[in-house]
């Protein structure tokens, strides 16, 4: 079963301080775009395919999916949508990537991995 990669876009957008801030919707296609190559090509302990979906929220929910990533769009709370899509996915491989504590843990007691920001460093 191809593991599930889920990428909290608010999260990881707002740990790179490259005003982000000024054009939300702007930085997340420049997230989403930087995943791109990860369906194929993997990330270093965690071989391709891939399902990478980027969850994004608030004034970036207009951006639309690419071929390789899949842009969900948080209706509420971005962290209940990833949780939604995590407890979707049992008992799938899934990887969460975010800072947020409280996601973390939240994910974390469903089975899923977590990672920071930090681990998508070679595309991000």
């Amino acid at each position: 079963m191809t593991p599930l990669l889920v990428v909290d876009g608010a999260n990881v957008v707002g740990s790179r301080p490259d005003g982000w801030w000024r054009d939300r919707a702007g930085a997340a296609v420049r997230l989403r775009d930087a995943l791109l190559p990860l369906a194929a090509g993997g990330l270093p302990d965690l071989p391709a395919p891939l399902e990478v979906v980027l969850v994004v929220e608030g004034r970036a929910r207009g951006v639309a999916s690419a071929d390789g990533v899949r842009v969900v769009a948080a209706p509420g709370s971005g962290d209940d949508t990833i949780v939604d899509l995590v407890a979707a996915a049992r008992p799938r491989r899934t990887v969460v990537v975010t800072a947020d504590r409280g996601l973390r843990e939240r994910v974390a007691a469903l089975g899923a991995e977590v990672r920071g920001p930090r681990s998508l460093s070679p595309v991000y």
